[in-house]
This record gives structure tokens, C-alpha cells and sequence, in this order.
């Protein structure tokens, strides 16, 4: 194959690719490309070093020299939101995949087992699933103290009846259908039945549940952050910024305003995204 056919069908498979996504989903996989080379490389966008202090160069508002403005200690506030994505984003996959362990556990338990088992497990995800995310989190927080450990715990163990409830509702369904009646028909073990039908079309459901799960999580974390409950200045990950820069809202509005706009970018791509993906699984 030659160099030009080889580009014209890379140049198709791209141009695919985005119409299936859309403009939107274009633009959210755009910024999570960005966000992806920010935790793999964040030199490469911004060389400088985060935790680096140059008190003459304190409270500058944005400009070309420092886009993104300088903090109270003259650190350069965009090298620290670009520095700070790995932290952020890695807190938030951690929760959910923390959470979603522990959904997975509950769920096919629930879904798979006996009745009295199904009926005990469901009343706890339901009740549990009423209690506000935050507000379960922040209950955690209190019991196991506050830090960056402790706020991957409380987001686990918050978002994870959602996981199960979501899984143990999908696990009924595709073990009541016809195909796993038709594959216990032909003599299928219960192990090959679970791995062939029941796991495979109840998985790719959790897992754009996730990616919008991931979002939610930075969110929360943040919030936790914010809060002065979780990762504690002067890290620079980004729900630790908004509680720095709260302080000096009135008179460095950019200490607070740009990490949040990251945070709300990172959200609002992988909610998109996520959304993308729960369409082409139907």
C-alpha cells in the first residue's frame, strides 16, 4: 500500500470518527486529548515548575508573560492547573474505580443471587442511593479525617450503590433473556454462561457510566478539596487551588476562576463523551 492511500485511509477512519461523534463530541475528545498529554507530559505545555515561588512576581493578573495570572506567591497559575491534571484526574479515576469494584461485588451479587440475598442487598443500594453523593462523602471524610487518601476513599464508597444499582437492574435483565435461557438449554455451564452472555452485555453499559462517573468524581474530589477536606495547599491540584485562591477572590479573581474553568472543561468533555458512548451501546 502506498504513502497516499495509507494517509487517505487514515484520513477516513479520522473523518468517521468524528462524524460519529459530532461537533460536540468532537470538541470533548479534542480536550481530553489536551488533558491526557497534560498528566502523561506537563512539560511540554508548561515547562515551568509549579511549586516555585517568585514573591516580586506575586498577584499578577494575566498577560502574555503568565496567561493564566500569577498567585499569592507568584507561581504561575496555568503551570500549576496543567502540573495539577495529573493529580485531579488521577483522584477522580481512582474513586471510580474504587466505587466501581465495589458496585460490581454488590451488583452481580444482587442480580446473580439468591432471592433473600437480591431482597437484603437491594433495600441497602436503594437506601444508600438516596443519600446525596456529596453529602455520603463528606460523612466518610469525617469518619476516616481528612486528606488526599481519605477523599479517594469517600468517593469510592459514595458513587459505588450507583454502580450496583445500575449493574444489578442489567445483570436481571440479560440473565431473564432469551439467550442465556437458550445457552442453560444446551447444557452451558453457569461459569461459561456467565463469561460468554451475562458479563459482556452488562459491562459496556457500567463503563459509559464511568466516563461520565470519572467527571463527576473530579467534581466531587474538588469539592472535598475546596472544602479544605482533601488534597491541602500547595499542591497544585485544582480543588486545592479554588481554596487557596478563595481568599483572594475580590482582588485575584484568576487564582480561582481558571482552575475552575479546568475543572469544568475536564467535566463537562468526559459527561459529552461518556453520553456519546451510552448512544452507541443502545
Amino acid at each position: 500500500m502506498s504513502t497516499a492511500t495509507e494517509a487517505r485511509a487514515v484520513r477516513r477512519t479520522i473523518i468517521s470518527f468524528a462524524s460519529r461523534l459530532g461537533w460536540s463530541g468532537s470538541v470533548a475528545f479534542a480536550l481530553l486529548l489536551v488533558l491526557v498529554v497534560a498528566i502523561a507530559a506537563p512539560g511540554v505545555l508548561a515547562p515551568g515548575d509549579p511549586l516555585g515561588i517568585a514573591p516580586a512576581d506575586a498577584f499578577q493578573a494575566p498577560s502574555l508573560a503568565h496567561p493564566a495570572g500569577t498567585d499569592e506567591s507568584g507561581r504561575d497559575v496555568l503551570t500549576r492547573i496543567v502540573h495539577g491534571a495529573a493529580r485531579s484526574a488521577g483522584i477522580g479515576l481512582a474513586a471510580t474505580a474504587l466505587g466501581i469494584g465495589i458496585g460490581l461485588v454488590f451488583g452481580f451479587a444482587a442480580g446473580l443471587g439468591p432471592a433473600w440475598l437480591d431482597a437484603a442487598l437491594g433495600r441497602v443500594i436503594e437506601v444508600l442511593f438516596a443519600l446525596p453523593t456529596l453529602v455520603m462523602a463528606l460523612l466518610f471524610v469525617a469518619v476516616l479525617g481528612a486528606g488526599t487518601v481519605p477523599s479517594i476513599l469517600a468517593i469510592g464508597l459514595a458513587t459505588a450503590p450507583g454502580y450496583a444499582r445500575i449493574l444489578r437492574s442489567r445483570v436481571r435483565t440479560v440473565a431473564r433473556s432469551d439467550y442465556v435461557a437458550h445457552a442453560r438449554l444446551e447444557g452451558t455451564g453457569r461459569v461459561r454462561t456467565f463469561v460468554r452472555h451475562i458479563a459482556p452485555n452488562t459491562l459496556w453499559p457500567l463503563v459509559a457510566t464511568a466516563t461520565l462517573g470519572v467527571g463527576q468524581a473530579i467534581v466531587w474530589v474538588s469539592a472535598l478539596s475546596f472544602l479544605g477536606l482533601g488534597t491541602e495547599p500547595p499542591s497544585p491540584e485544582w480543588g486545592a487551588m479554588l481554596n487557596a485562591g478563595r481568599v483572594y477572590i475580590s482582588t485575584g479573581w484568576w487564582m480561582t476562576v481558571f482552575p475552575g474553568l479546568a475543572i469544568v472543561a475536564t467535566a463537562t468533555a468526559l459527561t459529552v463523551l461518556g453520553r456519546r458512548m451510552s448512544g452507541a451501546g443502545r
